[in-house]
């Protein structure tokens, strides 16, 4: 028998490093291009089973971004989980953005190109990214479809098409058209990713730290749905649904709220789900996720 092969980083679980968090974080993100989006929203729980608590500010993009900076720099041992997606569409073209020579080999040279050419861009938001000439020709915006956005519902990633499976409703990353669309919550998202390298690991990009807060990007409705609520409902808006949904999580009820917006219980919900999940070895080895994906388009925590 041959010496034991240690597994990937990317598909270490509680056989690798251990996960051992006392606090789980997720934030619901917002592409809004201005500097107080209404849609950012932080709840946080910490280990053991007392409710989530809405960390309450009036955030802004660069806001979360000084606080996630401030975490890491104490060394809080976090699971964050952030509702947005970090990368784009690679493995079914070969490439983001096919015939552009500045497509990027990678998730964080993606990261950077993104916040590069969005540089005189206030409030960290990426309109002059998706405006660049050659960028533009892939997306889908108001009144305007790029020539090489493709017939339908667009590109989707490969755990994309695992949400899919999973019955949930993914949304190409290259549509920016609609209320449900995610594309602009990604693009400014990759900015803040770009700005905290090197000090908050993202997984499955970066082998999970031993020590110190990780970054997963998260899907608020499997938060939902794994707390029993059924498809084609994924909103909470009263404390009677939350506190309900909090206890399928082996969660207390939480305490009143000053809002029940969509953004608020979904942050809420989704760290408790967090808490509750995040000791699931195979998570963070899903079948799927390949050494190729790891370091281009990542992986929705909590999909198989």
């Amino acid at each position: 028998m041959g010496p034991r092969q240690e597994a990937p980083a990317h598909r270490r679980g509680n056989g690798g490093t251990p996960l051992n968090f006392t606090d789980f974080i997720a934030i619901d993100w917002s592409g809004q291009a201005v500097e107080r989006p209404r849609g950012l929203a932080v709840a946080r729980a910490t280990a053991g089973t007392a409710a989530p608590v809405l960390v309450e500010r009036n955030w802004s993009r660069q806001g979360i971004e000084d606080w996630l900076a401030a975490l890491a720099d104490k060394g809080t041992r976090a699971l964050i989980g952030l509702d947005l997606s970090p990368a784009f569409p690679l493995v079914d073209q070969g490439a983001y953005f096919p015939g552009w020579d500045l497509s990027p080999p990678d998730g964080p040279a993606l990261w950077k190109l993104v916040d590069a050419l969005s540089a005189d861009d206030p409030h960290l938001a990426a309109t002059s990214f998706v405006q660049h000439p050659d960028a533009r020709r892939h997306f889908r915006q108001m009144g305007d479809c790029g020539d090489l956005f493709p017939p339908g519902r667009g590109r989707f990633r490969v755990c994309e098409h695992g949400q899919a499976a999973m019955r949930l409703s993914p949304y190409s990353c290259f549509n920016l058209v609609g209320a449900s669309q995610v594309g602009k919550s990604s693009l400014t998202g990759m900015r803040v990713l770009h700005r905290l390298r090197g000090k908050l690991p993202i997984w499955p990009f970066d082998p999970l730290p031993e020590s110190g807060p990780v970054l997963v990007e998260i899907y608020t409705a499997l938060a939902a749905r794994a707390a029993g609520m059924r498809k084609g409902i994924s909103k909470i808006r009263d404390a009677a649904t939350l506190d309900a949904m909090l206890a399928a999580l082996g969660s207390e009820p939480a305490a009143p709220l000053s809002r029940h917006d969509d953004h608020a219980t979904d942050a809420m919900l989704s760290a408790a789900w967090l808490r509750a999940v995040a000791h699931r070895a195979e998570l963070w080895a899903p079948k799927g996720l390949t050494p190729e994906l790891a370091r281009t388009e990542g992986w929705t925590f909590g999909v198989g």
